[in-house]
């Protein structure tokens, strides 16, 4: 393993068995802490989406100015997401992740007791930059302590689950809590959960990084920063505006010029920020197409059912909140499955699969309509895309990641976790737009899901004929017993 460990604290990662799946006591204090982290971004991305009017008419923010309090998040979070997972793998994952954590939790008691909207969008940046230091170095902490097969596999599984269902219990307790209390405690919840894992951190986790240290790819990071920031901005204005705008039009074509320019600078940089011959790799390029359909589709589908079940069926947000409970929980007994059956087909095979379901679950949401028993069909119908997006999800990190080496794996998990903002920030834009400009929101509707279920099966063809036919996994399923 070519990790330099001069700076690993005395707690060092317990010797795992190759083939073993059992965890030690420290495995699970680490995976801990490592998957609460990312729970607590999860939750950020929808903790506050119930909140939003009541927060408006709080701080006298207008309609149109409530996409900043997503949109002040996402820049930074998605934005510097590469930047960051390259400097941890530089100059030490721990370090960049519990400065992340310290960010995260100062950033929301800011946010907390914002006293105007300036004070709260500067809060909601520097938790999006705060996320950014904390989602990569996270994955790289969590790739790099647990070896690559079944320990990873079910670490990587856990990790995957509570990052799904922190995105569905954020629509829950967002609820809740701002009809209970107000909508400043689904900030404070946040900081209460830095500061529970901020103090526990130090201890556990050993620091990580590249044995050596190239110099930092300076005109790299300034190009692919700016392009993902022109890209998110973008993209979260034309969700609200649509894409007509001078501002849209001048920031997506700023985005695609940086990212041409981000290409060819890394084609010739000694030391690049994203190795151009890890993208070119199967495993990396495809497995990303996949975790960028999955993430944005299903955004997309909880964004239209949750306008079909309030607007069109009447529902309350604490009942349809419910609904997304069930969702939830689905996707937590999915995660429990989700390396078994990876350990039986193949990273590959159950993301091709889950793909597959994913899409053809989306698929039987498209006959809903304004009678009652829809609830019903759409409650099992999300709920059973949901456990095929939480296996697409797991199989995709697992093929991005594996067979690179540690010293890279802050990249890779950074294109890991920027697919994944992307995707989340981009699926609403793109197809959500149709239901709120549509005419008539039930045909809006059906038109976002029909055109969500093609993109996503669409999306399994692709990936199964890229990929190729995975050979690597039956003789370690076979030593799982699972075959």
């Amino acid at each position: 393993m070519a990790i330099d460990t001069t700076e690993t604290t005395s707690a060092s990662p317990t010797p795992h068995s190759p083939l073993g799946t059992r965890l030690s006591t420290r495995d699970k204090l680490v995976l801990f802490v490592l998957c609460a982290a990312q729970f607590m971004v999860a939750l950020d991305f929808s903790v506050l989406n119930v909140a939003l009017p009541v927060l408006g008419r709080d701080l006298g923010m207008s309609q149109s100015a409530l996409q900043w309090a997503v949109t002040a998040f996402a820049l930074p979070s998605g934005g510097f997401l590469l930047l960051f997972g390259r400097i941890g793998d530089l100059y030490g994952r721990r370090r960049l992740f519990l400065t992340g954590l310290a960010l995260f939790g100062t950033a929301s008691l800011l946010a907390t007791f914002a006293w105007d909207p300036a004070s709260f969008l500067t809060g909601r940046a520097l938790q999006g930059l705060g996320a950014a230091a904390i989602v990569p170095t996270g994955m790289s902490l969590l790739t790099t302590t647990f070896p690559e097969g079944p320990a990873r596999d079910r670490a990587l599984g856990i990790s995957g689950t509570l990052l799904s269902l922190g995105f569905t219990v954020g629509m829950v307790a967002g609820g809740v809590l701002t009809d209970v209390l107000s909508w400043r405690s689904t900030m404070g919840l946040l900081s209460v959960f830095a500061l529970i894992v901020l103090p526990l951190a130090p201890g556990l986790l050993p620091e990580s990084r590249t044995p050596d240290r190239p110099r930092l790819d300076v005109p790299g990071a300034i190009t692919v920063t700016g392009a993902l920031l022109a890209l998110i901005y973008a993209l979260s204005t034309a969700a609200e505006r649509g894409f007509g705008g001078a501002d849209v039009i001048a920031t997506l074509a700023a985005g695609v010029f940086l990212l041409a320019a981000f290409v060819y600078v890394e084609s010739r940089a000694h030391a690049p920020l994203v190795s151009l011959p890890m993208l070119r790799r199967r495993t990396v390029a495809w497995g990303n197409l996949g975790g960028l359909v999955t993430f944005s589709m299903m955004s997309t589908v909880v964004f239209v059912l949750t306008l079909y079940l309030q607007e069109t069926l009447g529902l309350s947000a604490f009942e349809t909140g419910l609904i997304f409970g069930v969702q939830g929980v689905m996707s937590a007994v999915a995660g429990v499955y989700a390396p078994k059956v990876i350990g039986r087909f193949g990273a590959r095979r159950t993301l091709v699969g889950s793909l597959a379901g994913q899409g053809l679950f989306v698929a039987a949401l498209v006959p809903l309509n304004a009678h009652t028993w829809s609830v019903w069909l759409a409650t099992a119908a999300i709920s059973l895309a949901s456990m095929c997006h939480l296996g697409a999800i797991i199989s995709y990190g697992l093929t991005v990641t594996s067979g690179v080496p540690d010293e890279e794996q802050g990249l890779a998990t950074g294109l890991v976790t920027s697919t994944q903002q992307v995707g989340i920030t981009i699926g609403i834009p793109l197809l959500g737009v149709l239901a709120t400009t549509s005419s008539d929101l039930l045909t809006g509707v059906h038109t976002v899901l029909a055109l969500d279920a093609v993109i996503v099966l669409a999306a399994a063809v692709l990936v199964a004929t890229g990929l190729g036919r995975d050979r690597s996994r039956p003789v370690e399923a076979q030593a799982l017993g699972l075959r």
